[in-house]
């Protein structure tokens, strides 16, 4: 058994879960987390050391890594996966909803980064694995807070990995576009709880029809696909910098690379036929 040893947030369910099973199958020591430890039962019984952890807490986010170091002794891989989609025009996101978005997505990972950080540093080996999303390039209307988010992360990786690299510690992004996964369900739950204006009806239809952004949607790929991603860019030596998962995203992310208003303009289209 190899002694490589990663820690992966979100093991709930989705991405985070088969992360897990995939390192495990690549003989890693794998300890998976989630807030409920009853939902990463059957990754323990599969070979994962499991345990809690709320990436909103500081204290938190330590007791997991030092309990890594004092039994494993080292911390060669960190999956920050852990996040949810807070969706909805932002003239309804409240200024609580949109700083939870940030907390669990961004400030989360950046609490996990300064936790192994001096590990990784004094073996002068480590990868930080940031899972974002497409939506970290493309701001889709109705998506403005998750967006935000995942373009803090992307930013926040490309320094990360600027900083690091003098170090022997890499630095990857992942960028899935819609997993079949139940992410979607956590979607609809947050926009549910917005008072809604009138003015956005078509945003909030667009937003709820999971057959064109959530796991039902033809472009959706399998959890396993994003975790291979995961996986290559931690054994990797030379990762690269970012690893944009499955074909339909690939060629979405294209969009990235047109004007801003022809972009608008396909965006408006889009908006006018799901109305």
């Amino acid at each position: 058994m190899s002694n490589r040893t990663v820690l992966i947030t979100g093991c709930s369910s989705g991405i985070g879960r088969a992360a897990a099973y995939a390192f495990v199958d690549e003989e890693w020591r794998v300890y998976a987390t989630a807030r409920n430890p009853a939902d990463i039962q059957t990754l323990g019984d599969a070979g994962c050391d499991i345990g809690t952890i709320d990436v909103r807490n500081d204290e938190d986010v330590q007791r997991v890594v030092d309990r890594i170091i004092d039994e494993a002794g080292r911390l060669d891989a960190v999956v920050n996966n852990a996040g949810y989609g807070q969706h909805g025009p932002i003239e309804d996101i409240d200024a609580d909803s949109l700083e939870r978005q940030f907390d669990v997505n961004v400030f989360g990972p950046h609490r996990l980064v300064r936790a192994a950080l001096p590990h990784m540093r004094e073996r002068a080996d480590g990868t930080i694995v940031n899972v974002s999303s497409l939506a970290g390039r493309i701001a889709a209307p109705g998506m403005g807070p998750y967006s935000a988010s995942k373009h803090a992360i992307e930013g926040y990786s490309d320094s990360l990995r600027r900083e690091l690299d003098p170090f022997g510690v890499d630095v990857a992004v992942v960028q899935p576009g819609p997993v079949e996964t139940g992410f979607r369900d956590r979607v609809e739950d947050e926009l549910g709880r917005l008072d809604r204006t009138d003015a956005y009806g078509d945003l909030y239809a667009f937003q709820e029809d999971a057959t064109l952004l959530g796991g039902e949607s033809p472009i959706a790929v399998h959890p396993a696909e994003v975790a291979e991603a995961i996986v290559e860019a931690a054994v990797s030596t030379d990762p690269e910098p970012r690893y944009v998962v499955g074909r339909a995203a690939q060629l979405l992310a294209y969009a990235n690379y047109l004007p801003d208003r022809v972009t608008d303009h396909l965006f408006g289209a889009i908006r006018r036929l799901s109305s």
